[in-house]
């Protein structure tokens, strides 16, 4: 029982770590991708890339990066 409950900590402090994702400006997004400001952009212009805009500003989670990016190389094999 003691064993199951460790696990059940160590599962639960693994979850709260993916909850704390950092949140980006379209500075650090573009930094993050290593493409520039106008092509993130176009990218949420053309809804392919999600955002939030909470008080005028555009913002990111890195993940929503992240499933972009993959999502644009999935493309680009598939068309090859």
């Amino acid at each position: 029982m003691n064993e199951i409950l460790k696990r059940l900590d160590k599962i639960e402090h693994q979850l709260s770590n993916q909850v704390k994702e950092n949140w980006l400006n379209i500075g650090g997004i573009s930094q993050y991708t290593s493409l520039s400001i106008s092509k993130i952009r176009r990218a949420v212009k053309d809804e392919e890339l999600r955002c939030s805009k909470r008080g005028g500003r555009l913002l990111f989670k890195e993940s929503w990066a992240d499933q972009w990016l993959n999502e644009e190389e999935n493309q680009e094999l598939s068309n090859d």
